[in-house]
């Protein structure tokens, strides 16, 4: 399954993946971290002074990175996400720390990778925030075990490793700076292509009903008038050459009102979608290589009709050519607040993998189409096998501008 886009807008959709991604990597680091914990603890000369409380952090901490991880991949993660979860590795890590031997053990360390997770946040005063948070985290620790044990008191090392931790805080916030940059220029780029794309369809639109008008006002008139004059004159003069060329003029209208059809559908502008769809689909039923089945529930006529009345034209022609198919089904269902339309076919199926080779070969209805769909903040699955058929579904907004 090929899945190009959410539904969402362009710059929303990479605004979320943005967020999501520094999560779930950091949710990825987590267990190695955790098992490096258990590891140097148990190796470690560790004074458990509060075994209870360090095995029931140690469990807890790895059962929730374990949920954490399985829910960042599933469902969509909150905007808070990325933050609350580095709080909750630093609280986790001071706890253990706390309970398992403090400023004698060797699990301190453990708090120079928590700057590393810090630097996944994609906005860099929240990465210095969370710096810093965990630098007077592992002072706090000493402090707390200088106190409560005499003999070990603060070595000036200490006061080294908080300088270190306080510059690697900088650093990681250098970087989560220059990356923040860079998302901003990305996405603003995206908002660009998508308002470019978008034009480009309403220009497409405009120049496809002004041509349709064109061709209906102009050469089908003078056609259907000449038909007429033919019909007058075959009435007073029985002749074969006559009744020819007045067949050929009308197989001509007929292919102009096809062609006509085809630019700018009347039944879509008056009637909406679902009609278009099913005038479509009765077209293949009369002429097609395939049996169509159809299922149109009633969507009115929103905003991106005209772009998926293409998709389905465009998917329906593609499967005529290329699929080998003996039924084609398509759908068109309201979903909430998008409008999903599917088209599957019983045919040969095809390797996505070679969508990019037939693009370079100049074949771009198929990437024309998506770049459209993505434009207006819709989504295009392409789900295909060779020999098992072919299922395309587009789902647009029902409020696309």
């Amino acid at each position: 399954m090929i899945r190009t886009a959410a539904n969402r807008s362009g710059s929303q959709r990479l605004a979320d993946y943005l967020t999501a991604e520094p999560v779930r990597v950091a949710a990825l680091l987590r267990l190695p971290m955790i098992l490096l914990i258990v590891m140097i603890v148990d190796i470690g000369d560790v004074d458990h002074w509060l075994p209870v409380l360090y095995h029931t952090a140690i469990a807890s901490y790895l059962a929730a990175s374990l949920l954490w991880l399985l829910a960042v991949f599933r469902d969509p993660i909150p905007p808070r996400a990325g933050p609350v979860s580095t709080l909750v590795d630093v609280l986790a890590v001071v706890t253990i720390c706390l309970s398992s031997g403090g400023a004698t053990a060797w699990l301190l360390p453990v708090f120079f990778l928590l700057p590393i997770s810090v630097a996944f946040q994609n906005r860099a005063w929240l990465t210095g925030a969370l710096g810093l948070v965990t630098a007077f985290a592992y002072l706090a620790v000493w402090i707390f075990y200088s106190k409560r044990d005499d003999s070990v008191g603060m070595p000036n090392i200490v006061y080294l490793h908080f300088a270190f931790l306080v510059w690697f805080t900088a650093a990681t916030t250098g970087l989560s700076l220059v990356i923040s940059r860079r998302n901003r220029r990305v996405t603003t780029l995206v908002d660009v292509q998508r308002q470019l794309v978008a034009e480009s369809l309403r220009a497409d639109e405009r120049h496809s009903r002004q041509l349709a008008e064109s061709l209906h006002d102009g050469p089908l008139q003078e056609l259907l008038a000449a038909r007429l004059t033919l019909d007058e004159l075959s009435e007073r003069i029985d002749d074969p050459a006559l009744a020819a060329v007045r067949d050929t003029l009308s197989g001509t209208a007929a292919a102009l009102r096809s062609t006509l059809r085809t630019l700018h559908p009347a039944v879509l502008s008056e009637l909406g979608l679902s009609p278009a769809l099913a005038e479509l689909l009765r077209g293949y039923r009369d002429r097609g290589p395939f049996a169509v089945r159809g299922e149109l529930d009633e969507v009115g006529a929103p905003p991106g009709q005209d772009l998926l009345y293409r998709a389905a034209r465009e998917l329906l022609a593609n499967a005529a050519k290329h699929s080998r198919a003996a039924t084609v089904e398509v759908t068109l269902h309201r979903r909430g607040e998008d409008i999903v339309l599917t088209v599957a076919d019983d045919g040969v199926g095809f390797n996505p993998g070679i969508l990019n080779a037939r693009i370079a070969e100049g074949h771009i209805g198929l990437a024309s189409l998506i770049a459209r769909v993505e434009a207006i903040g819709g989504s295009f699955e392409l789900g295909s096998d060779e020999g098992s058929g072919t299922t395309v579904r587009v789902t647009v907004p029902a409020t696309a501008a």
